[in-house]
Parts: structure tokens; sequence; C-alpha cells
């Protein structure tokens, strides 16, 4: 397959939310500005995001991952990273991971952020049917990034709506290495007073974690900005940890931008005035 040497090439597969920040319409004007060259295979579109809205329009387009994988093998295209964000329930998971086999080779880099609940809850119209298809997706992947909520239902278990500790936080990824998952990165986790990550390290096997002092402004596609950045971290070299670290910051950074204007703008982080800080120049 082909590599271009001049850049690395990541593939984003997950849905365009025609209005709202998330998914395809962080993750390619992110990587991009990191200096990847970014290709997008959408997996639906919707008229809006999901978190706030209602009546919105979704477009399943599950029937088009096969032939459009289908002609960049046909034509030789390769990827050094595939990145996996909003699947679509049911056969979609499946022919995204075929998709993976056809379009990556031993050096792509498979990150799959199985999005699909938070808070204790699934998104519409996921179910723990979709939580285990998402979980074979992830023990599939080098780098998996759910958050708590998903953890715990990839798992099977109940989320502790009580709150929950370091001893349960440290548990629940060691579940997840022991079920099968390489490097994993739990976001949106919140301990006391403060917000962040936790997380291990195939490579170097051992964990991580990084925290910052909590702000309590739910942004949808928070997760998703972490995980583009994060990647874009690692397709220039950072070690994993140094990437979540890296995205972390980045994320915090952004919110504070975005706090003051939530009531007037409250569909997403406002990336675009702090995206300038991503920006590679060659040899950076």
């Amino acid at each position: 397959m082909y590599h271009t040497p001049i850049q690395k090439r990541v593939l984003t597969v997950e849905d365009v939310s025609c209005f709202g920040k998330c998914s395809t319409t962080v993750a390619l004007p992110i990587l991009s500005a990191m200096g990847h060259e970014t290709v997008i295979l959408p997996t639906a579109v919707l008229s809006t995001h999901t978190g706030g809205f209602t009546g919105y329009t979704v477009r399943d387009l599950t029937d088009d991952i096969q032939p459009i994988s289908e002609h960049w093998k046909k034509t030789g295209i390769g990827f050094d990273c595939i990145y996996t964000g909003y699947l679509c329930k049911g056969r979609q998971v499946a022919l995204v991971s075929e998709l993976i086999d056809r379009v990556g080779d031993e050096r792509t880099l498979l990150v799959v952020d199985p999005a699909m609940a938070d808070n204790g809850k699934f998104y519409w119209g996921f179910d723990s049917d979709h939580a285990a298809d998402m979980m074979k997706l992830c023990v599939k992947s080098a780098v998996a990034t759910p958050n708590v909520t998903e953890a715990c239902f990839m798992l099977g278990e109940k989320y502790p709506e009580n709150g929950y500790d370091r001893a349960f936080i440290d548990g629940l990824i060691g579940r997840l290495v022991k079920a099968g998952c390489k490097s994993v990165v739990l976001t949106s986790v919140k301990c006391g007073d403060e917000y962040g990550i936790v997380g291990y390290d195939a490579k170097k096997g051992k964990p991580f974690s990084y925290f910052h002092e909590r702000i309590d402004a739910p942004i949808h596609g928070t997760g998703d900005v972490f995980t583009s950045v994060m990647v874009g971290y690692i397709l220039s070299g950072k070690p994993l940890e140094d990437a979540a670290r890296l995205a972390a910051d980045y994320v915090r950074e952004t919110v504070e931008v975005t706090y003051p204007y939530l009531a007037e703008h409250p569909y997403g982080l406002l990336f675009e005035k702090t995206i300038w800080k991503l920006i590679q120049k060659d040899g950076e």
C-alpha cells in the first residue's frame, strides 16, 4: 500500500454533523492543522449533533463503507493511522472492522474512540449490544479512548452513579486490559475537584494519569477534540502519555476560552479560537 513520505496520512471514520462541533467537523481541521493528510469516511450524516437538539435528521451511510474502501484498496491508498469515532448500531461496526483489514497494514496505527455514551447513559439509539461490538473494536485497536461510562458499558458493568474513587478507575483500566485492550486512555475522569485522564501505555507497560482543576461546563464534543489532538501528536512522534497530556492541556485551554460564551454558544468548543496553537511547521 502507498504511504506518502511527505505527511502522515490518517483516515477518520465517524459521522458528519452538519451543525455542531464534533466528530468529522472537529477531526478534519485539527488533524490538518497539525500537518497530517486527513481522509474522511462518513458513517452517517446528521443535520445537527445529538447534544441538546431534537428532531434532527440522520442518514445512515453503512452501505457506502465497503465500496469506498474497496476502491481505495484497488487504487493502492494506505493509511498511517485509522481513527474511528461515532459508528452506527448494527452491522456498521463489523464493516468498519473489515475496512481496517482492507486498507490498513502492519504499520497502520488504529485508534478507537467508542463514542456511544456518557454520564451513565447511552446516546440515543445505542444499547448493550452496541457496547459489546465496540469492545471488539477496542480490543483490535492499538489505543482505545473510552470515557468512564463507555468503559463500564463495554465491560457489561453498571456505571457508578453515586461516584467513584481512583481505585475504581484503576480497576476499570485493569479490566479493560485483561479483556484484551492494549493501550487505554480513559477520558472524562472526575476525582474530587479534579478532572482528567488515566491511562495505560502497553509499549511501556505502565499506567499514567493527568488532572486539572475541574470546570463544571459540560460541552458536547470535548472527547472528539481530545482524541483528535492526541492522534495528531502521536503521528508527530510523541509517546502516548505525552500526546495525551498535551491533548488534555489543549482541551482545558479551549474550555476556558469557550466557558464565558456557553449561554450563547452551547453546542461545542470554540476550537477555532485556539487551533493556531496546534499548527505545526516543518521541523517541529
